[in-house]
Order: structure tokens, then C-alpha cells, then sequence
């Protein structure tokens, strides 16, 4: 047997010792919790994508009466820059969540689902996505999707 560690890069920083550019990425996450429709978890998450020409697509969670409808705000902020500006890399994601108690003070990470799909945006584009998980005790910056997802089903598997 042999065993091997994966260490994951992680820094934390309070909010305002970002730089600004990334504050107001997640201040964007954090206000789009308000869009969120969360009637059956009241768990609502915004979610703010840069692309790499600057331009932010938002999202936040949507959900259904049958919970395998819904969407993640994550995957709805990076559909709709697929969508709208399908051959800009995404350059940074961030992420806020509040329950019915207000926002967390652990950050919120992203589910498998939206983990594969912007992992996959990192591959397609050859560029990393860096990761912004807001919580009140403080954000932590992450260099990629791929930081999240370390051993990854990317596809290379199926060749």
C-alpha cells in the first residue's frame, strides 16, 4: 500500500484586505444572495464570474419543489457568461451563502456539480479560475477550480 497526502493552497484574508477589484467581485456574490429563491432550504447563494476581459456575469441559487430542477448560483452565473460571451476564459469566481440565521462565517465551497463544470472551464480555456468563498469570519482565495477538485474526472479518461 502506499499513501500520498494533496496539500490545497488556501489563503484567508478579511474582506477589506483584498484587493478592490476582489472586493467588490464578492461584494457582487453577497448581494445577489437577495435573488436568490430558496423557499425550501432558505439557503441563498450569489455567485459573481469575471471573465478574463473584465466583464461579470452573475447568479444565485434557484430552486424547485423537486430539489433536482433547481440550479446552483455558481452554474447560473457561469451558464449565462457561456452564453453570452462563450470565448472569454472565466478569470475569478465568488461565492456568498446565508441561511435564515444571515450570512455564514464559514466560507461556502461549491457542490461536485459546480466544481466539474468549472473545472472543465479551466481545461477548455488552459487557465486556472480563481476562487473567492466569502463567509463573515473571512474570505478564503483559492488559485483554481482545479484547488477544489484535485483529483479530477476531466475527461482525459475517456480517449
Amino acid at each position: 500500500m502506499k499513501e500520498f497526502h494533496i496539500d490545497i493552497p488556501v489563503q484567508f484574508f478579511a474582506l477589506d484586505e483584498l484587493p478592490q477589484s476582489d472586493q467588490d467581485l464578492v461584494r457582487k456574490a453577497i448581494d445577489m444572495t437577495g435573488t436568490s429563491y430558496s423557499p425550501y432550504s432558505h439557503f441563498s447563494v450569489g455567485a459573481a464570474l469575471e471573465l478574463a476581459d473584465g466583464q461579470v456575469f452573475l447568479g444565485s441559487n434557484q430552486e424547485n419543489a423537486v430539489f433536482p430542477v433547481g440550479l446552483c448560483a455558481e452554474r447560473t452565473a457561469f451558464f449565462a457568461a457561456s452564453a453570452n460571451a462563450p470565448d472569454v476564459a472565466p478569470a475569478a469566481i465568488a461565492i456568498a451563502a446565508r441561511n435564515a440565521e444571515g450570512f455564514v462565517a464559514k466560507p461556502v465551497s461549491p457542490c461536485g456539480s459546480c466544481r466539474q463544470a468549472l473545472l472543465e472551464a479551466e481545461m477548455r480555456f488552459g487557465r486556472p479560475i480563481r476562487v473567492l468563498l466569502y463567509g463573515t469570519d473571512g474570505v478564503y482565495v483559492l488559485p483554481s477550480m482545479r484547488s477544489l477538485l484535485p483529483l479530477t474526472f476531466d475527461g482525459t479518461e475517456l480517449v
